[in-house]
Protein backbone atom coordinates (compact mmCIF):
# COMPACT_ATOMS: atom_id res chain seq x y z
CA UNK A 1 0.00 0.00 0.00
CA UNK A 2 0.87 3.69 -0.46
CA UNK A 3 1.89 5.38 2.07
CA UNK A 4 0.42 8.56 0.56
CA UNK A 5 -2.83 7.19 0.34
CA UNK A 6 -2.39 6.11 3.81
CA UNK A 7 -1.80 9.08 5.00
CA UNK A 8 -4.57 10.80 2.96
CA UNK A 9 -7.08 8.21 4.51
CA UNK A 10 -5.46 9.53 8.06
CA UNK A 11 -5.94 13.02 7.28
CA UNK A 12 -9.49 12.68 5.94
CA UNK A 13 -10.45 10.81 9.10
CA UNK A 14 -9.14 13.79 11.91
CA UNK A 15 -11.02 16.03 9.45
CA UNK A 16 -14.15 14.22 9.59
CA UNK A 17 -13.53 13.83 13.90
CA UNK A 18 -12.71 17.64 14.01
CA UNK A 19 -15.66 18.83 11.98
CA UNK A 20 -18.51 15.64 14.26
CA UNK A 21 -17.06 17.56 17.20
CA UNK A 22 -17.64 20.66 16.09
CA UNK A 23 -21.17 19.96 14.87
CA UNK A 24 -21.92 18.18 17.89
CA UNK A 25 -19.96 20.14 20.68
CA UNK A 26 -23.02 22.89 21.96
CA UNK A 27 -25.19 19.49 22.13
CA UNK A 28 -21.96 17.88 24.60
CA UNK A 29 -22.19 20.53 26.45
CA UNK A 30 -25.67 20.64 27.05
CA UNK A 31 -25.48 16.94 28.17
CA UNK A 32 -22.80 18.00 30.29
CA UNK A 33 -24.46 20.35 32.39
CA UNK A 34 -27.79 18.55 32.43
CA UNK A 35 -26.56 15.88 34.21
CA UNK A 36 -24.01 18.00 36.39
CA UNK A 37 -27.63 19.73 37.64
CA UNK A 38 -29.41 16.32 37.76
CA UNK A 39 -26.54 15.50 40.14
CA UNK A 40 -26.28 18.17 42.15
CA UNK A 41 -30.11 18.50 42.75
CA UNK A 42 -30.13 14.49 43.38
CA UNK A 43 -27.73 14.67 45.91
CA UNK A 44 -29.50 18.16 47.73
CA UNK A 45 -32.53 16.11 47.74
CA UNK A 46 -30.16 13.28 49.64
CA UNK A 47 -28.59 15.87 51.94
CA UNK A 48 -32.22 17.33 52.44
CA UNK A 49 -33.56 14.17 53.78
CA UNK A 50 -30.85 13.74 55.70
CA UNK A 51 -30.81 17.08 57.28
CA UNK A 52 -34.09 16.20 57.97
CA UNK A 53 -33.85 12.72 59.87
CA UNK A 54 -30.70 14.48 61.86
CA UNK A 55 -33.13 17.23 62.96
CA UNK A 56 -35.80 14.76 63.24
CA UNK A 57 -33.37 12.75 66.33
CA UNK A 58 -32.10 15.89 67.64
CA UNK A 59 -35.84 16.55 68.36
CA UNK A 60 -36.80 12.85 69.30
CA UNK A 61 -33.66 12.92 71.70
CA UNK A 62 -34.13 16.45 72.94
CA UNK A 63 -37.67 15.21 74.01
CA UNK A 64 -36.67 11.92 75.22
CA UNK A 65 -33.99 14.06 77.82
CA UNK A 66 -37.04 16.16 79.00
CA UNK A 67 -38.91 13.34 79.30
CA UNK A 68 -36.19 11.98 81.58
CA UNK A 69 -35.29 15.25 83.73
CA UNK A 70 -39.51 15.42 83.97
CA UNK A 71 -39.01 11.55 84.84
CA UNK A 72 -35.80 11.95 87.69
CA UNK A 73 -37.49 15.45 89.16
CA UNK A 74 -40.77 13.40 90.10
CA UNK A 75 -38.72 10.67 91.40
CA UNK A 76 -36.92 13.17 93.62
CA UNK A 77 -39.79 14.35 94.56
CA UNK A 78 -41.63 11.17 95.86
CA UNK A 79 -38.61 10.56 97.23
CA UNK A 80 -38.67 13.22 99.35
CA UNK A 81 -42.01 13.57 100.34
CA UNK A 82 -41.72 9.98 101.32
CA UNK A 83 -38.24 10.41 102.78
CA UNK A 84 -40.53 13.12 105.19
CA UNK A 85 -43.14 10.35 105.33
CA UNK A 86 -41.12 7.31 106.52
CA UNK A 87 -38.85 9.82 109.00
CA UNK A 88 -41.32 10.10 111.26
CA UNK A 89 -39.96 10.08 114.25
CA UNK A 90 -43.65 10.69 116.48
CA UNK A 91 -44.36 8.43 119.33
CA UNK A 92 -47.54 7.07 117.89
CA UNK A 93 -45.18 5.87 114.99
CA UNK A 94 -42.47 4.51 117.15
CA UNK A 95 -44.95 2.87 118.83
CA UNK A 96 -46.42 1.06 115.59
CA UNK A 97 -42.71 0.30 114.73
CA UNK A 98 -41.98 -1.72 118.05
CA UNK A 99 -44.74 -3.74 117.74
CA UNK A 100 -45.84 -3.13 121.12
CA UNK A 101 -49.72 -3.03 121.92
CA UNK A 102 -49.44 0.35 123.13
CA UNK A 103 -51.21 3.81 122.74
CA UNK A 104 -49.32 7.15 123.23
CA UNK A 105 -51.83 7.41 126.10
CA UNK A 106 -50.80 4.04 127.78
CA UNK A 107 -47.00 4.91 127.39
CA UNK A 108 -47.14 8.41 129.25
CA UNK A 109 -49.45 6.71 131.51
CA UNK A 110 -46.55 4.07 132.32
CA UNK A 111 -44.32 7.03 132.47
CA UNK A 112 -45.67 8.76 134.49
CA UNK A 113 -45.93 5.74 136.72
CA UNK A 114 -42.82 4.71 136.46
CA UNK A 115 -41.41 7.91 137.39
CA UNK A 116 -43.68 8.40 140.35
CA UNK A 117 -42.49 5.18 141.95
CA UNK A 118 -38.59 5.66 141.26
CA UNK A 119 -39.25 8.75 142.70
CA UNK A 120 -40.75 7.63 145.94
CA UNK A 121 -38.46 4.81 146.02
CA UNK A 122 -35.87 7.60 145.99
CA UNK A 123 -37.60 9.18 148.41
CA UNK A 124 -37.77 6.71 150.97
CA UNK A 125 -33.94 6.55 150.74
CA UNK A 126 -33.17 9.73 151.76
CA UNK A 127 -32.31 11.37 148.19
CA UNK A 128 -31.64 15.21 147.75
CA UNK A 129 -34.45 17.76 146.07
CA UNK A 130 -31.80 17.51 142.90
CA UNK A 131 -31.71 13.75 142.74
CA UNK A 132 -35.13 13.29 143.00
CA UNK A 133 -35.83 16.23 140.03
CA UNK A 134 -32.94 14.37 137.61
CA UNK A 135 -34.74 10.49 138.41
CA UNK A 136 -38.29 11.97 137.61
CA UNK A 137 -36.74 13.61 134.09
CA UNK A 138 -34.99 10.32 133.32
CA UNK A 139 -37.64 7.66 134.45
CA UNK A 140 -40.13 9.04 132.96
CA UNK A 141 -39.10 10.69 129.50
CA UNK A 142 -35.06 8.98 129.05
CA UNK A 143 -35.66 5.15 130.15
CA UNK A 144 -39.13 4.76 128.72
CA UNK A 145 -38.14 6.08 125.34
CA UNK A 146 -34.81 4.03 125.58
CA UNK A 147 -37.44 0.92 126.16
CA UNK A 148 -38.91 1.95 122.98
CA UNK A 149 -35.95 2.18 121.00
CA UNK A 150 -34.59 -0.90 122.23
CA UNK A 151 -37.89 -2.98 121.74
CA UNK A 152 -37.67 -1.27 117.75
CA UNK A 153 -34.16 -2.00 117.27
CA UNK A 154 -34.48 -6.06 118.50
CA UNK A 155 -38.13 -6.16 115.86
CA UNK A 156 -35.73 -5.08 113.12
CA UNK A 157 -32.91 -7.55 113.41
CA UNK A 158 -35.63 -10.08 113.80
CA UNK A 159 -37.06 -8.79 110.92
CA UNK A 160 -33.69 -8.92 108.56
CA UNK A 161 -33.37 -11.92 109.83
CA UNK A 162 -36.31 -13.34 108.74
CA UNK A 163 -37.42 -11.71 105.58
CA UNK A 164 -34.72 -13.63 103.30
CA UNK A 165 -36.63 -16.69 104.14
CA UNK A 166 -39.65 -15.06 103.02
CA UNK A 167 -38.60 -13.91 99.61
CA UNK A 168 -37.44 -17.89 99.11
CA UNK A 169 -40.77 -19.18 100.24
CA UNK A 170 -42.39 -16.54 97.58
CA UNK A 171 -39.99 -17.55 94.59
CA UNK A 172 -40.87 -21.12 95.02
CA UNK A 173 -44.89 -20.24 95.45
CA UNK A 174 -44.18 -18.25 91.97
CA UNK A 175 -42.61 -21.04 90.68
CA UNK A 176 -44.64 -23.62 91.38
CA UNK A 177 -47.63 -21.23 89.57
CA UNK A 178 -49.32 -19.18 92.32
CA UNK A 179 -49.30 -15.26 91.39
CA UNK A 180 -47.95 -13.35 93.83
CA UNK A 181 -51.15 -12.22 96.11
CA UNK A 182 -51.00 -15.56 97.25
CA UNK A 183 -47.55 -16.05 97.88
CA UNK A 184 -48.08 -13.04 99.96
CA UNK A 185 -51.22 -14.38 101.48
CA UNK A 186 -49.24 -17.81 102.61
CA UNK A 187 -46.69 -15.14 104.23
CA UNK A 188 -48.85 -13.25 106.58
CA UNK A 189 -50.37 -16.58 107.70
CA UNK A 190 -47.87 -19.05 107.92
CA UNK A 191 -44.48 -16.67 108.13
CA UNK A 192 -42.60 -15.94 111.01
CA UNK A 193 -42.74 -12.73 113.42
CA UNK A 194 -42.72 -9.80 112.43
CA UNK A 195 -42.09 -10.71 109.24
CA UNK A 196 -45.60 -12.31 109.15
CA UNK A 197 -47.35 -9.28 110.42
CA UNK A 198 -46.07 -6.75 108.51
CA UNK A 199 -46.89 -9.09 105.41
CA UNK A 200 -50.43 -9.73 106.83
CA UNK A 201 -50.62 -5.26 106.70
CA UNK A 202 -49.72 -5.30 103.18
CA UNK A 203 -52.42 -7.76 102.66
CA UNK A 204 -55.05 -5.92 104.67
CA UNK A 205 -54.17 -2.51 102.48
CA UNK A 206 -54.83 -4.78 99.09
CA UNK A 207 -58.35 -5.68 100.22
CA UNK A 208 -59.14 -2.00 100.80
CA UNK A 209 -57.78 -1.05 97.54
CA UNK A 210 -54.52 -0.18 97.34
CA UNK A 211 -52.20 -2.01 94.69
CA UNK A 212 -49.73 -4.29 94.89
CA UNK A 213 -46.79 -1.56 94.70
CA UNK A 214 -48.43 1.00 96.63
CA UNK A 215 -49.00 -1.70 99.66
CA UNK A 216 -45.46 -3.00 99.99
CA UNK A 217 -44.55 0.59 99.80
CA UNK A 218 -46.23 1.27 103.01
CA UNK A 219 -44.11 -1.51 104.45
CA UNK A 220 -41.73 1.52 105.04
CA UNK A 221 -44.01 3.20 107.71
CA UNK A 222 -43.80 0.45 110.25
CA UNK A 223 -40.69 -0.89 109.08
CA UNK A 224 -38.01 1.65 107.73
CA UNK A 225 -35.36 -0.31 106.52
CA UNK A 226 -33.19 -0.12 103.12
CA UNK A 227 -33.74 -4.43 102.73
CA UNK A 228 -37.80 -3.08 102.52
CA UNK A 229 -36.96 -0.05 100.00
CA UNK A 230 -35.32 -2.80 98.05
CA UNK A 231 -38.51 -5.10 98.03
CA UNK A 232 -40.53 -2.18 97.22
CA UNK A 233 -38.77 -1.21 94.29
CA UNK A 234 -38.50 -4.92 92.95
CA UNK A 235 -42.65 -4.87 92.70
CA UNK A 236 -43.17 -1.81 91.92
CA UNK A 237 -40.63 -2.18 88.85
CA UNK A 238 -42.27 -5.61 87.75
CA UNK A 239 -45.60 -3.99 88.03
CA UNK A 240 -44.38 -1.25 85.55
CA UNK A 241 -42.24 -3.36 82.85
CA UNK A 242 -43.20 -7.09 83.81
CA UNK A 243 -39.66 -9.39 83.71
CA UNK A 244 -39.04 -12.58 85.67
CA UNK A 245 -40.69 -11.62 89.54
CA UNK A 246 -39.11 -14.73 91.08
CA UNK A 247 -35.66 -14.32 89.07
CA UNK A 248 -35.52 -10.80 90.73
CA UNK A 249 -36.97 -12.10 93.87
CA UNK A 250 -34.24 -14.79 93.96
CA UNK A 251 -31.94 -12.26 93.13
CA UNK A 252 -33.18 -9.58 96.23
CA UNK A 253 -33.19 -12.66 98.78
CA UNK A 254 -29.63 -13.54 97.72
CA UNK A 255 -28.31 -9.70 98.09
CA UNK A 256 -30.25 -9.67 101.40
CA UNK A 257 -28.44 -12.70 103.13
CA UNK A 258 -24.55 -11.19 101.88
CA UNK A 259 -25.79 -7.66 103.20
CA UNK A 260 -26.16 -9.52 106.49
CA UNK A 261 -23.08 -11.46 106.26
CA UNK A 262 -21.30 -8.29 105.65
CA UNK A 263 -22.90 -6.47 108.28
CA UNK A 264 -21.69 -9.43 110.38
CA UNK A 265 -18.07 -9.74 109.13
CA UNK A 266 -17.97 -5.90 110.32
CA UNK A 267 -19.25 -6.20 113.63
CA UNK A 268 -17.27 -9.24 114.10
CA UNK A 269 -13.84 -7.04 113.12
CA UNK A 270 -15.16 -4.22 115.05
CA UNK A 271 -15.19 -5.84 118.30
CA UNK A 272 -12.24 -5.06 119.76
CA UNK A 273 -12.44 -1.14 118.92
CA UNK A 274 -15.87 -1.30 120.98
CA UNK A 275 -14.37 -3.69 123.88
CA UNK A 276 -11.37 -0.93 124.27
CA UNK A 277 -14.26 2.04 124.25
CA UNK A 278 -16.05 -0.09 126.74
CA UNK A 279 -13.14 -0.16 129.10
CA UNK A 280 -11.40 3.20 128.74
CA UNK A 281 -15.40 4.54 129.36
CA UNK A 282 -15.67 2.31 132.81
CA UNK A 283 -12.44 3.01 133.96
CA UNK A 284 -13.16 6.06 135.70
CA UNK A 285 -16.13 5.34 137.47
CA UNK A 286 -14.58 1.86 138.28
CA UNK A 287 -11.44 3.60 139.98
CA UNK A 288 -14.36 6.08 141.22
CA UNK A 289 -15.58 3.21 142.87
CA UNK A 290 -12.75 1.75 144.63
CA UNK A 291 -11.31 4.55 145.83
CA UNK A 292 -14.50 5.42 147.77
CA UNK A 293 -14.39 1.96 148.84
CA UNK A 294 -10.95 1.99 150.48
CA UNK A 295 -10.35 5.91 150.92
CA UNK A 296 -13.72 7.66 151.55
CA UNK A 297 -12.61 10.67 153.38
CA UNK A 298 -9.98 11.22 149.79
CA UNK A 299 -12.81 11.48 147.21
CA UNK A 300 -15.74 12.77 149.36
CA UNK A 301 -14.19 16.54 148.63
CA UNK A 302 -15.60 15.88 145.69
CA UNK A 303 -19.47 15.91 146.78
CA UNK A 304 -19.11 18.04 149.21
CA UNK A 305 -17.13 20.78 148.08
CA UNK A 306 -18.36 23.39 145.60
CA UNK A 307 -15.51 23.47 143.44
CA UNK A 308 -15.68 19.39 143.44
CA UNK A 309 -19.12 19.66 141.83
CA UNK A 310 -17.58 21.62 139.25
CA UNK A 311 -14.70 19.20 138.42
CA UNK A 312 -17.79 16.34 138.32
CA UNK A 313 -19.49 19.14 136.32
CA UNK A 314 -16.06 19.25 133.51
CA UNK A 315 -15.55 16.01 133.85
CA UNK A 316 -19.27 14.64 133.13
CA UNK A 317 -19.35 16.77 130.05
CA UNK A 318 -15.76 15.32 128.35
CA UNK A 319 -16.95 11.85 129.27
CA UNK A 320 -19.46 12.37 127.16
CA UNK A 321 -17.60 13.89 124.64
CA UNK A 322 -15.26 11.18 124.16
CA UNK A 323 -18.28 8.64 124.63
CA UNK A 324 -19.79 10.36 121.85
CA UNK A 325 -16.46 10.55 119.43
CA UNK A 326 -15.72 6.65 120.26
CA UNK A 327 -19.28 5.57 119.36
CA UNK A 328 -19.22 7.56 116.05
CA UNK A 329 -15.29 6.18 115.13
CA UNK A 330 -16.72 2.41 115.77
CA UNK A 331 -20.48 3.09 114.64
CA UNK A 332 -20.31 1.57 110.86
CA UNK A 333 -23.31 1.49 108.52
CA UNK A 334 -23.64 -1.35 106.10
Amino acid sequence: MDLTVVALAVLVAIAASGIAYALLFSRIEVEKKTTSRVTRLSSGATDGTQLKAARDRVQELSKRRKSVQDSLKDLEKKQQEKSRKFGDQSLKARLARSGLPLTPGRFYTFSAGFAVLMVLVCLLAGMPLMVLAGTAIVCGIGIPRWVIGFFIRRRQEKFLEELPNALEVMVRSIRSGLPLNDAMRLIASDGQEPVKSEFRRIVESQQVGLSTPEACARMMLTMPLPEVNFFSIVIAIQSQAGGNLSEALGNLAKVLRDRRKMKAKVQALSMEAKASAVIIGSLPFIVATLVYLTSPQYISVLFTDARGHFILMAAGVWMALGVFVMRQMINFDI
